[in-house]
């Protein structure tokens, strides 16, 4: 009797390890990732898995010459994955998923760039080009890979990932104020804080008078970028989109209920209710 082929033509053992990864993160993505054909889901999960190891390793207790250790296996890793070598459940799965969908090593680089940067430095007032950076590696580099899984690999899916990626992350920065706050992080820019005259400080900044007025101006620039990630998605495959037009309303909704929360009630945490994001699921064509 002949095997059924597995997605990616990887062993059945692997793809399950990787899943079991994503769903241990309790997070909606693997829920929302199953509406995908079975290759380009499971390559989903494995840069998802990836992305996840990378950050516990960054954000996890441990001294940073372990970290930096952690750090430099994956970069190993990936550039073994590119030879077609790999040394456990997600990098096999990623083997087989790089060449089928045009992976770019690079994106893989970026990701633990923007994880050692977030090890080896308590982010304080990044000027905008630092936090512009920052942006890439954590999240449009994700979105580089991501597009490919999806289906779209042209010039119009990276202007997605770049747009798409700063959105994301600037308004995970709104919605995160006061956490990082309390762990001596202030990712809000340099050049916005000075021009409220708010001090970059942890332990005053969210006191500050001025503090609002940076907030709006950040969510302003975030909606450009949701702006730009739509219009770039216009010249994109619609069916190859979809996630990623569900990332954005998901995300521009939340952006949307932080502004309305206002930014003098920070510890009042955001979220969508679970009938906003099933509504946003069916309207983008999820189900």
């Amino acid at each position: 009797m002949t095997a059924r082929p597995t997605p990616l033509g990887a062993a059945q053992q692997d793809l399950d390890a990787v899943e079991q990864i994503v769903r241990a993160a309790g997070t909606s993505f693997y829920h929302g990732m199953r509406v995908l054909p079975p290759d380009r889901r499971h390559a989903m999960y494995a840069i998802y898995a990836f992305c996840r190891i990378v950050d516990d390793i960054a954000d996890e207790s441990g001294s940073l010459e372990e970290k930096r250790r952690g750090l430099a296996a994956w970069r190993d890793r990936i550039a073994a994955a590119y030879l077609r070598r790999a040394d456990g459940p997600v990098t096999r799965v990623l083997t087989a998923a790089i060449p089928r969908f045009g992976l770019r090593a690079d994106d893989f680089i970026a990701v633990i760039d923007g994880m050692q940067s977030d090890a080896e430095t308590v982010v304080v007032a990044p000027d905008m080009a630092v936090l512009d950076l920052y942006c890439d590696r954590v999240a449009s580099a994700v979105g580089r890979l991501s597009v490919r899984a999806f289906g779209d690999a042209t010039p119009a899916a990276d202007r997605v990932a770049h747009a798409l990626g700063r959105a994301l992350q600037m308004t995970n920065i709104l919605r995160d104020i006061q956490e990082d706050a309390q762990r001596g992080r202030i990712y809000l820019p340099r050049e916005y804080l000075r021009a409220a005259g708010v001090a970059a400080d942890p332990a005053t900044i969210l006191i500050a008078p001025g503090l609002p007025e940076v907030c709006e101006r950040l969510a302003r620039l975030a909606h450009d970028y949701f702006r730009q990630a739509r219009e770039s998605m216009r010249q994109c495959d619609p069916v190859a989109m979809k996630p990623a037009r569900l990332m954005a309303a998901t995300y521009d909704a939340i952006l949307s209920l932080l502004e309305r929360r206002g930014w003098k009630r920070l510890d009042q945490r955001v979220s969508l209710p679970k009938w906003k994001k099933l509504w946003l699921a069916c309207r983008y064509g999820l189900f």
